[in-house]
C-alpha cells in the first residue's frame, strides 16, 4: 500500500482503535478496584484474587458491549432527533436484553463452570442487583448520548442558517452589481439612438421587472418555479437584446402539474444562466447554447450550457456562486445540487422542492 493511502487508513480508524484501547484500560482498572473491595484479604497472585478479577473483568466488560454496541448500531437506523421516545425505548430495550443474558451467561458460566453448582441453584437475586444497577447506568449513558445528538443537531443547524443567510445576501450584491446595470443602461442606449421606442419601452419594463423581483424576494426562502422563470425570461430578454443571436436558448418545461406545484430558492436559475454568460464566450458565428430542462418524474430542472471558455474566464471565476447555492439547497433541501462537467458542457441540476 503506498505511504499516502497507509496514512489515510491509519488516520480514519486510529481514532476508534484509541477509544476501544481506552475503555479497555478502563475496565481492566474498574475490575481490578472491585476484586480488591470484594476480596480485601488475598493475594494478588491468590487463586480466589484472580477468580474474582476474571468474573468482575467478564461483568464490566460484558455489560459495558452490551450498553455500548447497541447504541452505535442504533444510531444508524433510528435518529433521537427525528423520534426521541421511540428511540430511547428501543435502545434501553435492546440495552436490558444484552445486558440479562450478559448477566446469565457470565453468572452461569462461573457458579457452574468453576464452582460445580447446579443450574437451579442460582436464585434470582443474582440477576436482579447486577440488572438493577446496569438500568441506572444505561439510562445515564443514553440521556448523555441523546443530549449530544440533540447538540451536534443544533449547531448544524445554525451553521446552515448562517451559511443560508449569507448565501442570500451575496446573491442579492450581485444581482446589484453596477456592471450589470452598466451593460443594461448601454444596450437601452443603443436601442434609443436606434430609433426603436417599442424595444426601448419593452426594455425597460422588464429591467424594471427584473429588479422588482431582486427586491421582492430577498425575504423569501423560496418561491414558486412559475415566478422564478418569469423572472428568468426577463434577465435573458435584456441578456438576448445586448448580445443579439449570441445567445441561443431552448426552454423544455413541459408537465401535467403546473408550475406552481414545485418551488426553488429566488434568483437559483437565474445565477446558473449568469454563470454561463460569464464564463463562455458568445458570438453570431458561434452562440452560446443554453437549455433549461424540467423533468417531471424526477422533480428536477437542468440548466445546460456549452462550453466555450473565455480566455479569462479561469482567472475571473471564484466559484462562490454555486457554493452560495449548494448551501441554500443544504439549509433547504437534503437532496443535493448535482454538478456534471464534460469537455463540450456544464450542467447543473437542481432538485425542485415541495411545500410539506
Amino acid at each position: 500500500m503506498p505511504v499516502n493511502q497507509y496514512s489515510a487508513v491509519l488516520g480514519k480508524h486510529y481514532p476508534r482503535q484509541q477509544h476501544w484501547l481506552k475503555m479497555l484500560g478502563i475496565m481492566l482498572a474498574l475490575s481490578l478496584g472491585l476484586s480488591f473491595l470484594f476480596c480485601p484479604g488475598c493475594a494478588i497472585t491468590s487463586e480466589d484474587f484472580l477468580v474474582t478479577f476474571g468474573y468482575n473483568f467478564c461483568y464490566t466488560t460484558g455489560l459495558w458491549l452490551a450498553n455500548g454496541l447497541p447504541s452505535e448500531l442504533l444510531n444508524r437506523y433510528v435518529d433521537w432527533t427525528q423520534n426521541p421516545l421511540r428511540r430511547f425505548l428501543t435502545t434501553v430495550a435492546v440495552s436490558l436484553v444484552a445486558s440479562l443474558l450478559v448477566i446469565f451467561v457470565v453468572t452461569t458460566a462461573f457458579r457452574v463452570g468453576y464452582f460445580h453448582k447446579p443450574l437451579w441453584s442460582i436464585r434470582w437475586q443474582a440477576f436482579a442487583v447486577p440488572l438493577g444497577i446496569t438500568l441506572i447506568v444505561s439510562l445515564f449513558m443514553h440521556s448523555r448520548s441523546f443530549l449530544l445528538s440533540w447538540r451536534e443537531v443544533s449547531v448544524q443547524a445554525q451553521r446552515l442558517e448562517k451559511e443560508n443567510a449569507q448565501a442570500q445576501a451575496d446573491t442579492l450584491r450581485r444581482q446589484l452589481d453596477p456592471h450589470f446595470l452598466f451593460n443594461s443602461l448601454n444596450a437601452l442606449t443603443s436601442l434609443v439612438e436606434g430609433h426603436d421606442p417599442a424595444r426601448a419601452t419593452r426594455f425597460i419594463r422588464q429591467l424594471s421587472q427584473v429588479y422588482r423581483y431582486v427586491l421582492d424576494s430577498q425575504d423569501q426562502e423560496v418561491v414558486p418555479l412559475t415566478e422564478e422563470m418569469r423572472f428568468s425570461d426577463a434577465y435573458l430578454f435584456l441578456q438576448g437584446t445586448r448580445l443579439g443571436e449570441g445567445v441561443q436558448v431552448e426552454r423544455h418545461l413541459t408537465a401535467t402539474a403546473p408550475l406552481d406545484t414545485w418551488l426553488v430558492p429566488p434568483l437559483a436559475v437565474q445565477l446558473l444562466l449568469e454563470n454561463a454568460l460569464k464564463h463562455n464566450a458568445t458570438s453570431q458565428r458561434n452562440p452560446l447554447r443554453i437549455s433549461i430542462t424540467l423533468d417531471e418524474a424526477a422533480a428536477t430542472l437542468t440548466v445546460r450550457n456549452s462550453r466555450q471558455p473565455r480566455r479569462l474566464a479561469e482567472s475571473e471565476s471564484t466559484g462562490l456562486g454555486l457554493k452560495n447555492l449548494q448551501a441554500r439547497y443544504a439549509f433547504l433541501s437534503p437532496r443535493p445540487v448535482v454538478i456534471t462537467e464534460t469537455p463540450t458542457e456544464f450542467v447543473v441540476t437542481l432538485p425542485l422542492l415541495e411545500l410539506q
